[in-house]
């Protein structure tokens, strides 16, 4: 591909910007954008205007967002190390603290882990249901889930859960299902953070 106007025009340089090219193309493009400065001008104003859409068109994303997403790319890192993925039982009110302890004796909470409010570890992410071990230094702020169930079991310390109007104090070894269409939210009450394991299944 010779003719500027040619790539410019064929959507190749959208594809280069969004890193969605071949290797073969890849080259082409850098090959042309060395030769040529309307390439590169181009290639600036694509990602340009992608950066403005982007910009214009973010969505605040809720305080738990980034620690959820930073423990799924701890949890897939290590099953590339070798872990071996696991099913911790479903919660149900009859579950106990002994249930978890294959990987409560494993999943500890890094010493520089909790300056911010929030640590979570996933323990297993079947088709059934996401399993993790939180610990909340002073609680959660609302949410309502509209299409995954959510349940707690108190592992160390003590919170509410307030779910709309209903305040549940939860302490070592309570359970706790959440339901759909309702904000509720945490707040720790022991004076050290509270250790939990939350399950989240497909409603």
């Amino acid at each position: 591909m010779s003719d500027v106007q040619e790539l410019i025009e064929s959507g190749l340089l959208e594809l280069y910007v969004l890193e969605q090219t071949s290797v073969e193309e890849t080259r082409e493009v850098e090959r042309m954008a060395a030769l040529h400065v309307a390439v590169q001008n181009e290639i600036y104003n694509i990602s340009s205007a992608l950066e403005r859409y982007a910009l214009d068109h973010a969505v605040e994303p809720g305080l738990t967002t980034g620690p959820f997403l930073m423990a799924t790319i701890d949890y897939m890192e290590r099953l590339r190390n070798g872990e071996q993925p696991a099913s911790p039982p479903i919660l149900s009110s009859i579950s106990v603290v002994a249930d978890y302890d294959e990987w409560l004796a494993v999943h500890k909470l890094p010493e520089d882990k909790l300056e911010g409010d929030l640590h979570i570890s996933i323990i297993g992410n079947t088709p059934q249901a996401t399993t993790a071990i939180v610990w909340l230094k002073y609680g959660s702020p609302p949410e309502t889930h509209i299409n995954e169930l959510e349940q707690f079991l108190i592992i160390e310390g003590s919170c509410d859960i307030v779910i709309g109007n209903e305040t549940h104090s939860l302490v070592l070894g309570s359970h706790l299902s959440i339901p759909l269409h309702i904000s509720h939210h945490v707040r720790v009450t022991s004076p050290y953070p509270c250790k939990v394991i939350l399950q989240r299944m497909a409603a």
